[in-house]
C-alpha cells in the first residue's frame, strides 16, 4: 500500500475540521430556533381589537333639564323702601339735628371749600326723611350778605327717601364744592363771576335738608 504524503494528511484534517465546524454550527442554530422561536410574535400573538367609535365610553354630560326646585323658588324681593316699610314714620323737627360740615376751618388762596351735611336722629324710633339733592340747600354768607347758594345753579335735582335709624348720625358722601365766587341764577354760565375776598375774611355756612334747617352755622376763613 502506497504511503501518502504529509500534504494529503493535512488536507484531510482540514476537511474534517471544516465539516465538524459546520455540523456544530447547524446544531447550535437548530437549538436556538427551537428555544427562542423568533417567529412567535408574528404567529402566536393575538391582535388586540381596535376600539370602535360605538364601543368608546362617553363621559356623561350635565342635564339641560331645568331644576324644578329652582323654578318653584321665589326670587328675592327687593329691599323695601321707607315708604313701604310698616311702622316707619316721617322724621319730625324735634328729633332731627342738622349740622354743617366742612373739610377745613381755614382755606389758603386757591383752595376750594368742600361742604357737607350731617344728620342725627335724636328720637327713640327710626324715621324716614328725603335726603335727595332736591331738599339740600347750602348757603355761604358774610354777615347778612349771601355770597353763594347751592340751589342757584343746581342741575338735575332728585329725591331719595332714606330711613334714619334712632340714635344714628350720617353725613353726605359727596361734598359740594364752593368755587369761592358769588352765585346767582343769572350768572351760572359766566366765568368772570365776582370772587369772594380772602385775606382772612370770615364766612358762615348754613345747611338745610329734608325741610329741616341746621340750628347753627359753620364758620370758615378764606385767605
Amino acid at each position: 500500500m502506497p504511503r501518502h504524503s504529509a500534504a494529503v494528511y493535512r488536507r484531510r484534517r482540514l476537511v474534517t475540521l471544516v465539516a465538524l465546524i459546520v455540523f456544530v454550527a447547524f446544531i447550535v442554530t437548530a437549538v436556538w430556533l427551537l428555544v427562542a422561536r423568533p417567529w412567535a410574535s408574528a404567529t402566536d400573538a393575538t391582535p388586540s381589537p381596535t376600539p370602535s367609535a360605538s364601543s368608546t365610553p362617553v363621559a356623561p354630560t350635565a342635564s339641560t333639564t331645568p331644576d324644578p326646585t329652582a323654578a318653584e323658588s321665589p326670587a328675592p324681593a327687593p329691599e323695601p323702601s321707607s315708604e313701604e316699610t310698616p311702622g316707619i314714620v316721617a322724621c319730625e323737627a324735634q328729633d332731627v339735628e342738622v349740622t354743617a360740615v366742612t373739610d377745613a376751618d381755614t382755606y389758603q388762596a386757591g383752595v376750594l371749600p368742600q361742604l357737607s351735611i350731617s344728620l342725627t336722629n335724636r328720637g327713640a324710633s327710626d324715621c324716614a326723611i328725603d335726603v335727595g339733592s332736591t331738599t339740600q340747600v347750602l348757603t355761604v354768607s358774610s354777615g347778612s350778605d349771601v355770597w353763594w347758594r347751592s340751589t342757584d345753579c343746581q342741575e338735575n335735582p332728585s329725591s331719595m327717601i332714606a330711613t334714619l335709624a334712632a340714635g344714628a348720625t350720617v353725613t353726605s358722601k359727596v361734598p359740594v364744592t364752593w368755587d369761592r365766587t358769588r352765585s346767582s341764577v343769572e350768572t351760572c354760565a359766566q366765568e368772570n363771576r365776582a370772587r369772594a375776598p380772602g385775606g382772612g375774611a370770615s364766612y358762615h355756612v348754613a345747611v338745610e335738608i329734608g325741610g329741616f334747617k341746621g340750628a347753627a352755622t359753620k364758620q370758615i376763613l378764606l385767605y
